[in-house]
C-alpha cells in the first residue's frame, strides 16, 4: 500500500514579487498550495495565484488585523504546514544621521513587527508541526554602513527571532530557520533609489555577481522540506560569499 504525503499548505508573505514570487512558484511546483500575502501588487499577486493555483490575500504584515485575515484565509483551506516570512522593505539609501524618522518607523514596522506578528500567528496555527522560514539578509552582519543601517538592524532582529523561536517551538515539532540573502536582482532596489545597485556592488561579491530570486527560493524550499528535517535554528547564508 502506498502512503501519500499529507497536502502542504504554505503561507508566503510578500509573495507577489521577487524572492516571494520565485518561492511561490517553486513551492507550487513541489505540490504546495500557496497562500500569497501581498500589500500593494494586486495585479501581480492575483495573476500569480491563477498561474500556480494558489490564493492571493491582501495583507500589510505590520497590521495585526491584516495578518489575522491572511492566516484565517489559509486556515479556511486546511491545516497550515509551512510559513515563509518574506515581506520586507527598505528606504532611500544614505547615512543613518540623514534617515527620516518616518522611514525608520516603517522599515521596523514591516521588517521586525511584521515578522513577529507572522511568526506569532504561525506558532499558533502550526498545530501539527511544520516549518517556518524567515527571509533575512547578509546585511544583518555586514551592517550596510552609509546605505541602510536601520535595514541591517531590522534583519539582525529577524535572525534573533529565528534562533529563539526555534528553541521555543522545537518541542512541538516546528522547525524555524532563516535564509540570509545577499544582494539579489529584485525591485526592492528601486525603493532605495539605486535600481542598478545589484550591478554596482557585484565587484565586491566574491562570486562577482548578484543573486537571482530563484537561488534564494531554492534555499527556502529546502528548509521547508523533508530533507531539512533535522535543521532548525539555522541562518543559512546565501550571499555569494559575502
Amino acid at each position: 500500500m502506498t502512503i501519500e504525503n499529507p497536502p502542504r499548505l504554505t503561507v508566503v508573505t510578500g509573495g507577489s514579487r521577487g524572492i516571494g514570487a520565485a518561492t511561490t512558484r517553486r513551492l507550487a511546483a513541489a505540490g504546495h498550495h500557496v497562500v500569497i500575502g501581498y500589500r500593494a501588487a494586486d495585479d501581480e499577486a492575483h495573476a500569480l495565484a491563477r498561474e500556480v493555483g494558489g490564493t492571493a490575500v491582501r495583507a500589510d504584515v505590520s497590521s495585526p488585523r491584516d495578518v489575522d485575515t491572511l492566516f484565517d484565509t489559509a486556515a479556511g483551506l486546511g491545516r497550515v504546514t509551512g510559513v515563509v516570512i518574506n515581506a520586507g522593505i527598505t528606504s532611500p539609501v544614505g547615512p543613518l544621521a540623514d534617515t527620516d524618522v518616518a522611514d525608520l518607523r516603517r522599515v521596523l514596522d514591516v521588517n521586525v513587527l511584521g515578522a513577529l506578528l507572522c511568526a506569532r500567528r504561525a506558532a499558533r496555527d502550526l498545530t501539527g508541526g511544520g516549518a517556518i522560514v524567515a527571509v533575512s539578509s547578509a546585511a544583518a552582519t555586514l551592517g550596510s554602513p552609509g546605505e541602510y543601517v536601520h535595514y541591517a538592524a531590522s534583519k539582525a532582529a529577524v535572525d534573533a527571532m529565528t534562533i529563539g523561536l526555534a528553541k521555543e517551538l522545537g518541542p512541538r515539532g516546528i522547525r524555524v530557520n532563516a535564509v540570509a540573502s545577499g544582494t539579489v536582482h529584485t525591485a526592492i532596489h528601486e525603493l532605495s533609489g539605486i535600481p542598478d545597485r545589484p550591478d554596482r556592488v557585484a565587484p565586491a561579491i566574491p562570486l562577482r555577481r548578484a543573486g537571482q530570486p530563484d537561488e534564494i527560493a531554492a534555499a527556502i524550499a529546502w528548509l521547508l522540506g523533508d530533507d531539512a528535517s533535522f535543521t532548525t535554528g539555522a541562518v543559512l547564508r546565501v550571499a555569494g560569499g559575502q
